[in-house]
């Protein structure tokens, strides 16, 4: 944002610095990433923190995981936490204008819910310490090259991503006489390319023969899948927001064609896959918060704190799904609860 020189706008920054002072435990947004390192927040007794929370839309994974870092946080500290949940509704403007507003108000902490949120953020503040959550690769999502597993800047946080090794032996175990994998994914989401990028190559080795299949949004998903679904024996899905706020238009399409799908994730495959190798973004969500409240206490230093992994992935099955589309699951798998 561009600052007036006024003398208006002097005395409204210093206001809002000086209210700001008063109702936070934290520092200005301007000495925000250091305070968390230094513990000068999280040392004084009685200190308060603000955080928000910018979610790219409502679906069961994204509400999970944004539970389970509330939950951790309010475990951290009680009431002294107060935590701001704003959802975008998939717009990609509508996070822009949240995070700025989380800027403006010089929250503690900002938690982005998936990529788009978290690209918002980086391009907002390089001084507020910024968690991701529900992000497939951050050197993707961030345009980093050299990735270490740390930002070496005010940009940490949780990954989503299931091996994708495993994922395609998935496919082969369940479908070793299938031949054409359709890859559908949504081409807005660079995480969703950089998945299907990755288990192409896992693919092709297993003897299958891989298309893709993006849509822009959702007005071309029908066509999209429509299309893909006319020309694949198996369709893989990966952990992509867009698909997962549209299973029911994606089954209503593949069930009838006969096409199984394999999701990247729980969600998706609830709704419109037979299976899936999936992580518990209730974790993932905690986990993210328990690394929020060391960042606030000034325990850990964001710009060196590596992006944590989910701790363990499951087989999962869609009982209703295998049921129609006549598929057979062997042991090891759970089966997804209806909702």
């Amino acid at each position: 944002m561009k600052l007036r020189k006024t003398m208006a706008g002097v005395l409204a920054c210093a206001m809002l610095a000086t209210l700001a002072g008063c109702g936070s435990g934290g520092a200005s947004s301007a000495g925000s990433t250091a305070s968390a390192a230094s513990g000068a927040s999280g040392s004084a007794e009685g200190a308060t923190y603000r955080v928000g929370v910018c979610q790219l839309m409502q679906h069961p994974a994204l509400d999970s995981a944004t539970q389970g870092f509330q939950d951790a946080l309010t475990e951290a500290f009680g009431d002294a936490v107060t935590v701001d949940v704003e959802n975008a509704s998939g717009d990609n403007s509508n996070c822009a204008t949240i995070i700025n507003s989380f800027v403006s108000s010089n929250v503690d902490l900002i938690l982005a819910n998936a990529t788009t949120p978290l690209q918002a953020a980086a391009a907002a503040t390089d001084t507020i310490p910024i968690l991701g959550t529900s992000i497939t690769d951050y050197a993707t999502a961030l345009d980093v090259t050299d990735w270490t597993g740390a930002s070496g800047r005010n940009i940490s946080g949780t990954t989503d991503l299931a091996p994708l090794d495993g994922q395609a032996d998935m496919i082969k175990e369940l479908f070793p006489d299938a031949k054409n994998v359709g890859l559908l994914y949504c081409s807005a989401e660079p995480n969703s390319k950089y998945q299907v990028n990755v288990i192409t190559e896992y693919l092709s080795e297993l003897g299958y023969t891989c298309t893709e299949y993006s849509f822009s949004d959702t007005n071309d998903l029908s066509a999209v899948c429509t299309t893909a679904c006319a020309a694949s024996d198996v369709i893989y899905i990966p952990t992509d927001n867009t698909a997962a706020n549209n299973t029911e238009l994606i089954a209503n399409i593949a069930v009838p064609a006969g096409v199984p799908i394999v999701a990247g994730e729980q969600g998706i495959c609830s709704g419109c896959g037979v299976a899936t190798l999936s992580i518990d973004y209730y974790e993932l969500g905690r986990t993210t918060g328990e690394m929020a409240a060391q960042i606030l206490t000034g325990e850990a230093d964001i710009t060196t704190m590596e992006v944590q992994s989910a701790p363990t992935f499951t087989k999962m099955y869609n009982p209703t799904l295998c049921e129609q589309l006549g598929v057979t699951i062997p042991e090891g798998y759970t089966a997804i609860e209806a909702e």
